[in-house]
């Protein structure tokens, strides 16, 4: 059976296609499970099958049309992919070396299942399972769900009795059936409304001149903080709010403190399941939105909170609409997406940090949003991850703002009154923002054929017949969810060179077009250049 993507998958199909075959382990979900005393292996493999059986989520797979359209295969039922591992040294490989692995790996969405599972056993004897999960299936109720349900039915093996799981009465193809006969323009106008108060660009007077031969990096680091935790929860609890929006207060403080804006304008995630008839549907539904909350009055944290607060609950509102026609209103309007965030609740994983530690990650290719910060809330600490380009933030102000989370939450636990944005620019204390210099632009003298093969491929994956390259990819008539088709023509054409994320943004596709280089060794495809170019 093929239908379309739920609204819920865009952002994910989007990033999973934003980022290199080598990150997309990023948008995986891992679970590690204890199986219960009394579980065989056979019995492991028939509750898994069971489960496949049971949720299409589960055995779907993910293509692109001759358009570019996405849309998504349920598979029949079959065996569920299981690696069976013993944690003895056997002479076998080691569970750890192959869970690793399994990992890291991406996903082939398009022939692979989206669920790995590894059962490690001792003696003979299941002790524990780890799960491996693509986020285009699954959100995190799902996951929930997914474990509670496996829990069911492996504690009815160990009693020996039948396990009291419910009938499934609502499926993906429902859900997206229902969504097909909704209307987005009222949410879409909400979006219109704040979208056109957002400056062009965030990180405008942070952002570091492009220099020649030294191309833009992804700095990665983390911040392990066991007193965030109890710190976090406190202040929730005072203030009557989720521990989510103390993180969201706290980055949104630091980033206009760092930003010197008025406000600063990002995306942050909601689970989208509150409303609608089928909110127990398994697949991934959750929606970004966007978040503008106002400082310039410098408020105090508490103020900050409840503004906070109010601004998600009126995104949230308006909240379940399709993110690519976000994020084409976005480059219609010509502003810059510049920065994510992410919190999740992981109560299984625990850090066993006795105090906070910054531990860096090696740089990579720079893709999507300027930032990305996540803030994983861990059984024993809160885990906050920060994603930087180097033509934003340098090292010392990564750390300094992953540090200043951890100082601001834990002032204002222990004051509670008169912290405000300016005390918590203070507390961070980030360099002053650099002198505006001419920026230099590699971009101006594309390479023989590069922008015509960038016409060819919008032209074709989006049916237009002149592609002005003047004009932004969505300017153009260019739509969001076909950027993988684009990508995949330009490559068939013998180029390559520019990411989903800057086709999505403000940039001409004349300056995109500057970015592209010949791949070497790849016989392009002349066949696919169409005429009709206008520069």
């Amino acid at each position: 059976m093929n239908m379309n993507l739920g609204w819920g998958q865009h952002y994910i199909w989007l990033r999973y296609h934003e980022l290199p075959p080598n990150a997309r382990h990023n948008t995986h979900i891992i679970l590690n499970l204890e199986i219960p005393a009394g579980v065989t292996v056979q019995n492991c493999r028939a509750i898994l099958n069971q489960t496949v059986r049971r949720h299409e989520t589960l055995r779907t797979t993910y293509h692109f049309d001759h358009d570019g359209d996405p849309y998504r295969v349920v598979r029949p039922p079959g065996p569920c992919p299981l690696i069976v591992l013993s944690a003895e040294r056997d002479g076998t490989a080691m569970p750890a070396e192959v869970v690793d692995g399994l990992g890291t790996a991406e996903f082939d969405i398009a022939e692979e299942w989206p669920i790995r599972v590894v059962i490690i056993t001792d003696e003979g004897v299941p002790r524990k399972a780890v799960v491996v999960l693509n986020h285009l299936a699954v959100d995190m109720w799902t996951v929930t769900e997914l474990k509670r349900e496996m829990w069911a039915a492996c504690a009815g093996v160990a009693a020996r009795r039948p396990s009291a799981i419910e009938p499934v009465r609502q499926r993906p193809s429902d859900h997206v059936r229902h969504e097909a006969s909704l209307d987005p323009a009222p949410a879409l106008a909400y979006w219109e409304k704040d979208i056109e108060a957002m400056p062009a660009d965030g990180f405008g007077d942070r952002r570091r001149p492009a220099q020649p031969g030294r191309p833009v990096e992804t700095l990665r680091a983390s911040l392990v903080s066991p007193a965030l935790l109890g710190a976090s929860q406190r202040i929730a609890a005072r203030h009557r709010v989720w521990p989510s929006q103390v993180h969201l207060a706290a980055y949104t403080a630091l980033m206009a403190a760092y930003t010197g804006g008025p406000s600063f304008d990002h995306l942050t995630f909601t689970g989208n399941r509150e409303s609608g008839p089928y909110a127990n549907v398994w697949t991934c539904m959750f929606s970004p939105l966007l978040m503008r909350v106002d400082v310039r009055d410098d408020p105090p944290f508490a103020e900050l909170l409840t503004r906070v607060a109010d601004r998600f609950e009126q995104a949230r509102e308006h909240a379940h609409v399709p993110y690519d026609a976000v994020v084409e209103l976005l480059a219609r309007k010509g502003t810059r997406l510049a920065s994510e965030f992410n919190f999740i609740k992981q109560p299984t994983l625990e850090s066993r940090a006795r105090r906070s530690r910054v531990t860096w990650q090696p740089a990579a290719d720079a893709h999507g949003t300027d930032t990305y910060v996540r803030v994983d809330q861990w059984q024993d600490s809160v885990v906050v991850a920060l994603n930087a380009a180097s033509s934003v933030m340098d090292t010392d102000a990564v750390e300094r703002f992953l540090r200043a989370v951890e100082t601001t939450i834990l002032t204002y636990d222990a004051t509670r009154e008169g912290l405000r944005i300016s005390d918590i620019a203070a507390l961070a204390g980030f360099a002053p923002a650099p002198p505006p210099t001419r920026r230099h632009d590699p971009r101006e003298v594309p390479e023989p054929g590069a922008a015509e093969a960038l016409a060819a491929a919008v032209g074709r994956a989006n049916g237009i017949a002149g592609v002005d390259l003047s004009q932004n990819y969505a300017d153009t008539g260019g739509r969001v969810l076909r950027i993988p088709r684009v990508l995949a023509l330009l490559r068939d054409l013998g180029w390559a060179g520019i990411t989903l994320h800057q086709l999505t943004g403000v940039t001409p596709l004349s300056a995109l077009a500057g970015l592209l280089a010949p791949v070497p060794d790849l016989a392009p495809s002349p066949e696919l250049l169409q005429p009709g170019v206008r520069s």
